[in-house]
């Protein structure tokens, strides 16, 4: 029972990394008529991250 408890919480763990990524990756699509900075700042209020955690996201492509 844990064993496939841990499991089905890692998938849904990668599979919200994945929205997320995805996400973050659209809005800068949808936003490059603004700056890099301007588009950070807005990711990190709307997603409570980090700035570096929102350039990392952006550099794994």
């Amino acid at each position: 029972m844990n064993t496939k408890s841990n499991l089905e919480k890692m998938k849904r763990s990668k599979e919200l990394i994945e929205k997320r990524k995805d996400f973050v990756n659209d809005y800068v699509k949808r936003n490059q008529d603004k700056q890099m900075k301007v588009i950070v700042t807005e990711l990190t209020e709307m997603l409570f991250l980090s700035e570096r955690t929102i350039y990392n996201i952006m550099l794994q492509d």
